[in-house]
């Protein structure tokens, strides 16, 4: 099963993620940009969990 990359931050809505995008996701595929993140102190605002960097993906061809 692959991650569900959004493609917005869910926090400030206007940062655009690409799949090669450095972001943070929750277990819960929650995610946003790092100065979100940061502002966060990388603790998701939705279930509490940890923010951690989502893996990158090549972008598509």
């Amino acid at each position: 099963m692959a991650l569900e990359m959004r493609d917005h931050c869910e926090r400030c809505t206007t940062t655009a993620l690409p799949p090669d995008a450095a972001a943070r996701i929750c277990s819960y595929e929650c995610t946003y940009c790092v100065p979100c993140a940061d502002a966060m102190r990388d603790v998701c605002p939705d279930c509490g969990g940890e923010l951690a960097p989502r893996p990158r993906r090549a972008a598509a061809v």
